[in-house]
């Protein structure tokens, strides 16, 4: 099993940075694929965005990009979100997880493995 473990949420003024990193142990890390996703209270889980095995082609969801910036270190077994500029509608538990399989998702039902989150608060 792959264990998941995320750090570095808390809460921020809006227009400020704040990194989350996700370390993750069980298994070998470098050949999956990553995503960071979020959930709002009474929201459904949103996709942030995902990254390859290498680090080399990322992806990001349209209300993230240009602010937000993942990567992976594979000889830690850690990926990072950095997240700049932050908005109030940023606010949520933030979660990483890994896909087991193989292919590039945005859907949470095909990832398998989650960490138990982080929260980000973004005050106006």
């Amino acid at each position: 099993q792959v264990q998941l473990v995320e750090s570095g949420g808390g809460l921020v003024q809006a227009g400020g940075s704040l990194r989350l990193s996700c370390a993750a142990s069980g298994r070998t890390f470098s050949r999956y694929v990553m995503g960071w996703f979020r959930q709002a209270p009474g929201k459904e889980r949103e996709f942030v965005g995902r990254i390859s095995w290498s680090g080399s082609s990322t992806y990001y969801a349209d209300s993230v990009k240009g602010r937000f910036t993942i990567s992976r270190d594979n000889a830690k077994n850690t990926m990072y979100l950095q997240m700049n500029r932050l908005k109030p509608e940023d606010t949520a538990v933030y979660y990483c997880a890994v896909r087991g399989g193989t292919g590039a998702t945005s859907a949470p039902e095909e990832y398998d493995y989650w960490g138990q989150g982080t929260q980000v608060t973004v005050s106006s």
